[in-house]
């Protein structure tokens, strides 16, 4: 993990190997930012405009460094137009500036740092931009690119106790977001649903948090029979991992479940071949969902959080489950199977029930549940949907920490449309508003209590370009937005 520390020192006095200074958008062109960041005479020979710096948000160009600038090169960063300055933006500029940095062994950051939130946001930035995912690789590539080992953010406040409880907390966070993408990014012939317990299991030494695994014969014992449905095609049976956070008198109680299919072929209705690989990370829901709750496990967050993880592995064969086949829900609901590739709401009916027998305040469940959302949404902006206190909770959570989450309706009138003759529900219904009908599916299996239904499909791996803080495949998505509404429920207690 990159090591971090803020510093007052001047800017040009540090030893870093590369010293990142922002460059802003004006009506009049582009200018450093903050002004004084290079002494004057170095800041007079840097021709902005002809050497192609632009300031727009994901550029990044490498200068040379000059007499009176202690770092071996000078890092200019795009900030976009300075009047829109925000944390989100400064933590995408310090991103961008460290993911462009691998092989470089330190790096400093001077940017427009006004407020000690200013100076998180570019510790967390920087922190969530040096990543890298190697575990495949052989040879030079192994270590080719490594991510930058050591970041000094520069700000007045530096000094503060509160900022470096804050930068301990962006590093929290960082671990916590790099640990989600490792798993989203792993091979699912080496991550199943038994491999991912296992992780869970390690993962949670020594945080004080308890981890409890149900295997093939708990989850038949129990009437967990979406888990068990989805998992009939494969060789490698599902699991119900529970990780439980408890500290001394709790303000709250809140549970947290997640969609887990290590890999998802769409069963007997099977996916087309193309972008079947993407269906890898079919399991982010359950990966956000641990490494949130050994954050706030990690943070002494005064709320009880507990995570569901149902995982399975959703194949064909000939022991597979059918269209048209019926399934039994824990807690007794039955479940006509139309399409056994809409199966993430089977396994999460199973969940949310079982959170909801141990009475949390709030559930929020989360899930890359439906390629409708990236109809709606696109790839980087997720759905929220559920009880309306709820969802504006998480909407807001999610603005805070910089993560896009939009609300969306639970229109009643689709409910009607998973009517079925044989069984209590049907597990699909309408194709138009398809995400929406997943939501109201959800909704019958919790209780009634305060919830809300998180829809990260598009979000949670990056198919495209990296960007900002953002890499190429896993994104870590929810972790921020869920510890961020676990912080915030805390503080209203």
């Amino acid at each position: 993990m990159t090591d971090l520390t803020f510093t007052s020192s001047a800017p040009s006095s540090l030893t870093s190997h590369a010293l990142v200074i922002g460059v802003g958008q004006t009506p009049t062109g582009p200018v450093l930012a903050p002004s004084d960041a290079l002494p004057k005479a170095v800041a007079a020979t840097l021709d902005l405009e002809l050497l192609g710096v632009t300031g727009a948000v994901d550029s990044v160009t490498r200068v040379p460094s000059a007499k009176g600038v202690s770092a071996k090169v000078i890092v200019l960063t795009g900030l976009g137009a300075v009047a829109d300055l925000t944390p989100e933006s400064l933590r995408r500029s310090a991103g961008a500036a460290v993911r462009s940095l691998g092989g470089v062994p330190s790096a400093a950051l001077a940017l427009p740092v006004v407020s000690e939130a200013d100076a998180a946001a570019v510790a967390e930035g920087a922190l969530l931009g040096a990543y890298a995912f190697r575990t495949y690789r052989t040879g030079e590539a192994a270590t080719a690119g490594t991510p930058v080992a050591s970041v000094e953010v520069v700000t007045e406040h530096a000094k503060k106790p509160s900022l470096k409880k804050a930068g301990e907390r962006a590093s929290v966070i960082a671990q916590s977001v790099h640990a989600t993408r490792d798993l989203v990014n792993s091979a699912p012939n080496d991550l199943f649903p038994a491999a991912f317990a296992d992780i869970a299991k390690s993962a949670a030494k020594g945080s004080g948090v308890k981890v409890t695994v149900l295997d093939e014969k708990a989850l038949t014992a129990g009437g967990y029979g979406g888990l068990l449905g989805v998992g009939l095609g494969s060789t490698r049976g599902p699991r119900l991992v529970k990780v439980a956070y408890t500290p001394s008198r709790p303000a709250a109680k809140i549970a947290l479940v997640g969609k887990g299919i290590t890999f998802d072929s769409g069963g007997i209705s099977i996916k087309p071949a193309k972008g079947m690989e993407a269906m890898k990370s079919d399991m982010a829901g359950a990966a956000a969902v641990l490494h949130t709750v050994l954050a706030a496990a990690r943070l002494g967050l005064p709320v009880a959080v507990t995570g569901w993880l149902c995982l399975a592995e959703n194949m064909p064969s000939g022991t597979a489950q059918r269209p048209s086949d019926v399934i039994t829900i824990r807690g007794g609901k039955t479940v006509e199977v139309l399409n056994t590739d809409a199966e993430g709401r089977l396994v999460l009916a199973d969940g949310l029930v079982a959170a909801g027998e141990e009475n949390p305040d709030v559930v929020l469940d989360i899930a890359t549940l439906t390629g409708a959302q990236m109809v709606a949404l696109g790839a980087r902006v997720s759905a929220v949907m559920g009880s309306e206190d709820v969802r504006t909770q998480v909407v807001d959570a999610a603005g805070a920490t910089g993560e896009q989450f939009w609300p969306m309706p639970l229109p009643r009138e689709l409910r009607k449309s998973m009517d079925s003759p044989v069984a209590d529900i049907a597990n699909i219904g309408d194709r138009f508003g398809g995400m929406l009908v997943a939501g109201l599916f959800l909704e019958e299996f919790t209780g009634g209590r305060p919830w809300a239904h998180l829809d990260i499909a598009g979000p949670s791996f990056n198919e495209g370009s990296a960007h900002g803080y953002t890499p190429v495949g896993g994104t870590g998505v929810g972790v921020r937005t869920m510890l961020g509404f676990l912080e915030a429920y805390a503080a209203a207690k």
